[in-house]
């Protein structure tokens, strides 16, 4: 057992209780998980310089109170083996008594709840631009604070190793990529050509309605490495990586051989049991063929590799083991 599978059924509860193409090929042939910076030591002080988003900050060489400023951050944090002492985190309810009853502090679903960081005496924030740049001068007043760029849902992979150079990390991180490359090689090798004619859809219910994550977004990259083929209309690429999919869409936007489905509210699950009674829902080739596939929203939306994790872990359940 590997050290990311190992440490990814150690967190699980932070991904599946209730927990954004293919990996790109730079101009200078690296992918992002080959492409690990070295940080620029400070002469003179127990911290290492480091680039990013905001500009730069010297990181403590082993810092001891992490804060984490979003979900992908922490559980990246994770699965390098640091655990964070508070974070943010945008999901549900569940996840955050998981997340208390781990010992992580829950500071907010978004913008952080800056006093109680500051009574937290944290030595470092962690985070992306998403939801730190606008705070960051008073960020910086709490803690030396550092900010990853996000750039969409393929940057997942680049902030992986972007929270790896700043905890020190990047032996970690690089076997962390050689155990998941290995599980990737696997799948693919279990599928075989079983699924070379039959298309995958994903979509998911929430607050914005129907919604379909297409080539360029967290799911849609493993997806695609493991070699299976999306539905027609989900085989593109879109602003953040996301469709929408109105109900008398559904057989256009929404059909596949396979389908894989999520909610992330229990008010998306009385949606979608409204929808499934009504006639258009039977027409779809995954449920006349009973290959509907329930998953967790947490995972297939992670944009983390624990949660890159996860989704292999259910394309092996529903795809491999029910066969």
């Amino acid at each position: 057992m590997g050290i990311l599978e190992t440490r990814f059924r150690r967190f699980i509860p932070f991904l599946l209780l209730g927990i954004v193409g293919v990996f790109l090929i730079t101009a200078c042939n690296s992918t992002p998980r080959q492409n690990m910076r070295s940080t620029v030591e400070s002469p003179g002080e127990a911290c290492h310089v480091v680039q990013h988003k905001m500009g730069e900050t010297c990181v403590p060489a082993e810092p001891k109170r992490i804060v984490t400023l979003s979900a992908p951050t922490l559980n990246n944090a994770l699965v390098l083996g640091v655990k964070p002492i508070a974070s943010t985190y945008f999901y549900q309810d569940e996840v955050v008594s998981s997340l208390q009853g781990k010992g992580i502090e829950f500071l907010g679903r978004s913008q952080p709840d800056l006093e109680r960081m500051l009574l937290l005496k944290p030595d470092l924030i962690l985070g992306w631009e998403v939801t730190g740049s606008e705070i960051y001068s008073l960020l910086s007043q709490i803690a030396p604070t550092v900010l990853g760029r996000w750039e969409g849902p393929l940057s997942w992979q680049e902030h992986f190793n972007f929270v790896a150079e700043v905890l020190g990390k990047t032996e970690a991180a690089q076997a962390a990529w050689s155990d998941y490359e290995q599980r990737v090689k696997q799948l693919k090798e279990a599928l075989g050509d079983r699924y070379q004619d039959q298309k995958v859809s994903f979509i998911h219910f929430g607050s914005r309605g129907i919604e379909s994550d297409v080539k360029n977004s967290f799911a849609g990259s493993i997806l695609n490495e493991v070699g299976l083929q999306r539905s027609a209309a989900q085989d593109v690429t879109a602003p953040y990586g996301i469709i929408s999919i109105s109900e008398e869409e559904l057989l256009e936007k929404a059909d596949g051989d396979i389908l894989f489905i999520t909610t992330w509210t229990g008010d998306d699950q009385q949606v979608l049991k409204r929808l499934q009674q009504k006639p258009l829902w039977q027409q779809l080739r995954a449920v006349q063929q009973n290959r509907l596939y329930f998953v967790s929203f947490p995972a297939w939306t992670g944009s983390s590799l624990l949660a890159a994790a996860a989704v292999i872990d259910d394309l092996y359940k529903y795809l491999i083991n029910t066969r």
